[in-house]
């Protein structure tokens, strides 16, 4: 099951995010961040995961998502190449933290993807195209993933969504929660069961099923409503993590 997890890594929040990379220029208050942190490690300790949690990284504001620079899959990590220069360090950084939890290291070599781009679903991969990852990244991160034995889907991330995942995500091994914009998408109309979310509840698009439970971002109401029947929702406020356009999948790495 894609969502079948006993183990996460977690990196603690840095001071220097107030200056992380933030498409609408907003700087989150460091305390506010600690605070939604705390309760985002609960959350994941309260769904069953054992946590690795890492030492903050001063020098890159945006280190606490470290889900961007690298890739689990299986008994390998794959060491991604983010979008922009300030996070450049992270790659080398990371790989000397965690080497030690897996069998294998692997690394993309030209062109540019983020972890945030790319959605696991039963072993089936959904690289998605955007200003943080292109086709060179989407194309050398797919050629590894097939070596070790998973399928592979390239799709365009509409134009003015930041991530991939930043509205959907897995609910379960055949369905996908989705925003407006993501449910037009026809790779994803064609293949999955789309649970679409109302529009002006996109944040909550970006939620993260964990083994029974489903950790989503709390302020929207209708989401809950319509997922609380089948899920087992624990809410987690991320209202200031969102202001550098991050939310719940991109501050662990889940395996």
């Amino acid at each position: 099951m894609s969502y079948s997890f006993k183990n996460a890594i977690i990196r603690q929040p840095n001071k220097s995010i107030q200056n992380g990379l933030s498409s609408r220029n907003l700087h989150p208050d460091y305390e506010i961040i600690k605070e939604e942190h705390h309760h985002y490690v609960k959350a994941i300790n309260e769904a069953g995961l054992k946590i690795t949690l890492l030492e903050t990284l001063e020098k890159y504001p945006d280190s606490i998502f470290v889900e961007d620079p690298a890739l689990i899959y299986k008994s390998n990590v794959i060491i991604l190449n983010p979008f922009d220069l300030s996070r450049n360090g992270e790659r080398d950084i990371i790989k000397k933290e965690i080497k030690h939890l897996f069998d294998n290291i692997l690394f993309i070599e030209g062109g540019f993807v983020e972890g945030g781009d790319i959605l696991n679903i039963n072993n089936h991969f959904i690289i998605g195209l955007s200003n943080r990852t292109n086709k060179l990244g989407a194309d050398n991160l797919s050629k590894i993933l097939k070596r070790l034995g998973a399928t592979v889907e390239i799709c365009k991330t509409p134009d003015d969504i930041l991530h991939f995942k930043s509205e959907c995500s897995v609910l379960d091994d055949d369905t996908i929660l989705v925003s407006n914009k993501m449910a037009k998408l026809d790779y994803l109309k064609s293949n999955y069961h789309l649970i679409e979310l109302p529009i002006g509840e996109e944040g909550a698009a970006n939620a993260l099923r964990i083994n029974d439970k489903l950790l989503l971002p709390d302020g929207f109401t209708k989401a809950e409503e319509m997922l609380s029947e089948k899920y087992n929702i624990i809410k987690v406020k991320v209202d200031e993590i969102a202001k550098v356009d991050a939310g719940l999948s991109c501050m662990s790495l889940r395996y």
